[in-house]
């Protein structure tokens, strides 16, 4: 028997399921601890704060999201070190690093996510081409940060970012 294809708007529809899913299931465990999340954004221009408000009730977890495009807002609104993003550029681990840790200080979370990245179709180098993105997650006290590189055009790279951001958050908080 030949496999069943879906449609776009098949697949479209088993994402979103999957994401309300990731997104109900970091509901209840933030919420189980009484922690808030803030979330700290630059290539995705608020696409997580987005989605995290979309679920019904999330002003129950969901404390502020900051977006960050510019390297003046990450140092004015989040305290990055303008030192630190001239040393090592914006797309970097110690400024998501710093995003993270920027959302908090500057929130009533106790839990953050912070990205950063190159979505394209401009802006990449052969350092930091189109669709590297670097993600810090403050968890119980403790940064976890990493990068991932994204196939595919500025949506394409700004969802994957969007699910990975959130799927690996799951990860990180306490069941």
């Amino acid at each position: 028997m030949a496999p069943t294809s879906l449609s776009k708007s098949e697949l479209l529809a088993q994402e979103l399921q999957a994401l309300e899913a990731n997104l109900t299931q970091i509901s209840l465990r933030l919420l189980a601890r009484r922690h808030l999340l803030a979330t700290a954004e630059s290539c995705t221009g608020g696409m997580i704060a987005a989605a995290c408000t979309d679920l019904s009730g999330s002003s129950q977890w969901f404390e502020r999201g900051f977006v960050t495009y510019s390297n003046e807002a990450k140092a004015e609104m989040l305290g990055v070190p303008p030192g630190l993003i001239d040393q090592h550029g914006a797309v970097s681990e110690p400024v998501a690093r710093a995003m993270a840790d920027g959302a908090l200080a500057h929130s009533r979370a106790q839990v953050s996510l912070a990205v950063t990245g190159v979505a394209g179709p401009t802006g990449g180098t052969e350092a930091k081409p189109v669709g590297t993105v670097w993600f810090a997650w403050c968890v119980g006290g403790e940064t976890h940060s990493e990068m991932q590189h994204f196939a595919g055009d500025r949506a394409a790279v700004r969802t994957a970012t969007l699910r990975y951001a959130l799927k690996r958050l799951l990860s990180l908080l306490p069941a």
